[in-house]
């Protein structure tokens, strides 16, 4: 029996081991959750509340209309939907036989007022001739009726001789006094002008403008570097000013309208720097911008039915605002390009909050602008030159007509 007692005494020695190890375990856990939430609430405090993001944001851009300024039948599509095109280059042409004949006709008469308005200036000199004759004449008239009263008083001629000479007078004064009229009137129609800028000779430029700009228009031309979308013109269609015949976007100035909840645009300021991630390309793509403006309004005030809340039943709801970003880096659109319309989701860095919510000062220069047009107003003018340099006198063209 006494041999016995010693087995027992071993068997019960062995589970105290097992428990101190679980307990460290546990312990071990424990410590890794409390520094994890110590970690994480160290980084949100330093770092992580100061990032705002929203999925709720989309690519947007310039949609530029393209509509004809004259009417005309097409003739000519120079581009379709997807295509690329440049300023200038030709998207869609009109027939030109109406604004051609009228263009002529605008022509011809310039070159005709030109030759009357230098008509203008030789009357000029030939009233100014005319005034001169006559003041011989009056001269002339008044020196034979003082030799004639003389005469008469001493008896030499009759009076009615003396009558006639008075007449005389008398009529070459009247037609004196009619001719510096004539000279005085020719002369009010070209004072303080040469031709070229004598009110009939600009008033028939300007309609020589509006024929050759007419007749140019009939070209309809890209205003901008983009890619052609929503084509609706067709071959031999009447078109009328304003119908929209074609869109071109250009994706290289494209931006991100993204829609803040009101609680979240607190910190958030002009110029802070904003990282983009877009579905179509996924996680990978991450695209610099940075905040270009905060909207005005929320998104339901400037809606078309805008809501009515001092009516009826009203339930508070969270607003959004429009945030505007631009990229900040142009090389990562055309590494990646965008197309209008697709989703985003932002992430706005608000650490630097020196910059403001809403814009202090005016632009200084425009935000977009094409020049295609002004070249055709100068291409225009060149032509009205040249109209007015030829009918002038010297010129071969006046020359050869005599």
């Amino acid at each position: 029996m006494s041999s016995q007692t010693p087995l027992a005494a071993d068997n019960t020695s062995t589970p105290p081991p097992q428990k101190s190890r679980r307990g460290f375990l546990l312990r071990l856990l424990g410590v890794v959750v409390v520094l994890a939430i110590v970690g994480w609430t160290a980084w949100y405090f330093l770092d992580g509340r100061w990032y705002e993001n929203t999925d709720d944001a989309y690519v947007n851009g310039n949609v530029v209309q393209i509509t004809p300024q004259v009417p005309g039948t097409v003739v000519t599509i120079g581009a379709d939907d997807g295509d690329l095109v440049h300023a200038g280059d030709v998207l869609v042409k009109l027939d030109r036989s109406n604004t051609e004949v009228a263009l002529a006709e605008a022509r011809a008469n310039l070159a005709s007022t030109v030759r009357k308005v230098r008509g203008l200036y030789s009357n000029v000199s030939g009233a100014q001739a005319d005034v001169a004759a006559r003041k011989v004449a009056v001269d002339k008239a008044r020196q034979d009726f003082s030799r004639r009263r003389d005469l008469a008083t001493s008896g030499a001629i009759s009076a009615e001789e003396l009558s006639h000479a008075q007449d005389t007078l008398t009529v070459a004064e009247s037609a004196l006094t009619a001719s510096q009229q004539q000279y005085q009137t020719s002369k009010v129609l070209v004072d303080d002008t040469v031709v070229a800028s004598h009110p009939d000779v600009q008033t028939a430029a300007a309609k020589l403008r509006q024929a050759y700009l007419d007749n140019l228009r009939t070209t309809i031309v890209a205003p901008v570097d983009g890619y052609v979308a929503k084509r609706s013109v067709q071959l031999g269609q009447r078109i009328a000013p304003g119908a929209p015949l074609m869109a071109v976007v250009p994706l290289h100035q494209v931006w991100i309208d993204a829609n803040f909840k009101e609680t979240q645009l607190t910190h958030m300021r002009i110029g802070q720097p904003v990282e983009i991630r877009t579905d179509v390309y996924g996680g990978s793509v991450k695209y610099k911008g940075t905040v270009q403006s905060l909207g005005v309004g929320t998104g339901s005030a400037f809606s078309l039915l805008p809501a009515q809340n001092a009516t009826g039943n009203w339930i508070k709801i969270v607003q959004r605002v429009p945030v505007r970003i631009f990229f900040t880096d142009p090389k990562q659109l055309d590494e990646h390009p965008l197309r209008i319309g697709l989703s985003t989701d932002v992430e706005v860095g608000l650490h630097d909050q020196n910059g403001s919510m809403l814009a202090k000062q005016s632009p200084t220069q425009p935000a977009f602008s094409t020049d295609v047009y002004e070249k055709q107003l100068a291409q225009a003018d060149g032509v009205i030159g040249q109209i007015i340099h030829a009918n002038m006198p010297g010129s071969d063209a006046t020359k050869s007509s005599d």
